[in-house]
């Protein structure tokens, strides 16, 4: 599961820097370059075995049409709104959370990256230490469990992508392409 659902991004983030390479370097809003990668992204999804989830950019729902929160690092509990999700919303409890994608264009502010670093470690964690159990049958309040966090940082200057994938909580590869 973990290799397939990476090379459903992979192919996907090749195809959105090949097809998109003029929107970067004209300097469109990373929202918009959000929305195109989602697009690409739902493309290879619908030929896997993970058809039957989602590509959502800028979701903000958790079951019952609450808010997604997480808790942070200091087990604050913290709004959240990520760039990309893949996810069943809430069709398949035993994996609903597949891979969360944060976007940055180099020149933001090192804060704004570290957030999202920040919370892409929050969103692949399998539990918050007895503030819920995933036991395939519920919902957590809070949303992780995520196999997959995924940041990418886009450099139209030096025309590279930094890409760091998470898992478990943790920082697992880092890695920077040319387009």
């Amino acid at each position: 599961m973990e290799e397939e659902l990476l090379e459903i991004f992979r192919t996907a983030n090749q195809t959105f820097l090949q097809s998109e390479v003029e929107n970067i370097q004209n300097g469109i809003a990373e929202r918009n370059l959000c929305g195109r990668l989602a697009i690409y992204l739902t493309n290879n999804i619908a030929d896997s075995s993970f058809s039957r989830y989602y590509v959502d950019p800028e979701y903000n729902r958790n079951f019952g049409g609450r808010i997604k929160t997480i808790l942070d690092d200091e087990l604050n509990e913290t709004v959240i709104n990520c760039d990309i999700i893949i996810h069943s919303r809430g069709e398949n409890i035993r994996q609903d959370n597949l891979i969360a994608f944060e976007m940055k264009k180099s020149n933001r502010s090192i804060e704004e990256k570290d957030a999202d670093r920040k919370r892409l470690r929050a969103l692949t964690k399998e539990s918050y230490d007895d503030v819920w159990s995933a036991d395939s049958t519920t919902l957590p309040e809070h949303v992780c469990g995520y196999v997959w966090g995924v940041y990418l940082e886009i450099d139209r200057t030096n025309r590279t992508e930094l890409i760091e994938l998470y898992q478990k909580g943790k920082l697992v590869s880092s890695e920077t392409i040319n387009y």
